[in-house]
């Protein structure tokens, strides 16, 4: 039987008590237990979340502090999970959840943001490498066709910003990623940054091939800690793969 134990440690799970409920877990689980942890799910008033996966079969249970952690291991030894805090027995969470369609958020509470390897499971850096069997103008095109917009409330085409900077002129190009977010409550920034840094690498590089910019930087503010730190845990690992640097 292949059993694993999923922590949500979002900035969200963290501050609802996840760290203490993971190093729970950490110091109890036996070797024959996975304990994994992931990102923020978007069920943030459930935090912390704990998802027991038994031979490919998830629950979800919400609210888990480590008194109820003990319950669930207690549950995955004898075979017989707790009835309660079941995240998806609640009509209104799965009303909340049921519709959505994620996609820029899509790997988010799925993998590991600090395991490189788990983005690439997904399918992570295919995009760059089809790109790079295309023009700089071929992908501009193909961006301006999927009529993808900028998320920042103007609508403005991505791929016409994207020509604009392909035909700046100047000896050195600069892509700049602005990660902050000045708006009172927004933290869709800190949940991609938090749960699939990788991504927005792997979009930088094919912005960076597409504009032939030289060079990228990422804005970031102080005040998210925790995005910064896998931020850098990702980009150590793309280096390492020399999918970043001078190559």
């Amino acid at each position: 039987m292949k059993t694993d134990i999923i922590v949500g440690l979002g900035s969200c799970g963290i501050a609802s008590g996840a760290q203490e409920v993971y190093d729970f877990f950490e110091k109890n689980i036996g070797s024959d237990i996975a304990l994994k942890k992931t990102s923020c799910i978007g069920i943030c008033f459930q935090e912390p979340i704990v998802e027991i996966v038994i031979d490919g079969v998830k629950t979800a249970f919400g609210k888990v502090d480590v008194p109820f952690a003990e319950k669930l291991l207690s549950g995955v030894k004898s075979g017989k999970l707790p009835e309660t805090n079941r995240i998806f027995d609640d009509e209104g969470t799965k009303s909340f959840v049921g519709p959505q369609v994620k996609i820029a958020l899509k790997n988010c509470g799925k993998i590991d943001p600090e395991n490189i390897e788990d983005y690439i499971a997904t399918g992570g850096y295919e995009g760059i490498k089809k790109a790079l069997t295309m023009t700089g103008d071929d992908v501009i095109n193909l961006l301006k066709e999927s009529g993808l917009k900028g998320r920042g409330g103007a609508g403005f085409l991505t791929g016409q910003k994207w020509a604009f900077l392909k035909g700046a002129k100047g000896d050195k190009k600069y892509l700049v990623c602005n990660a902050d977010e000045g708006d009172p409550g927004a933290f869709m920034d800190r949940a991609i940054l938090e749960g699939d840094p990788h991504s927005v690498i792997e979009g930088m590089l094919i912005a960076s091939y597409a504009t032939g910019a030289d060079e990228g930087y990422i804005y970031c503010r102080a005040e998210y800690p925790l995005a910064l730190k896998r931020l850098k845990i990702a980009i150590a690992a793309a280096e390492e793969r020399n999918l970043l640097g001078d190559n």
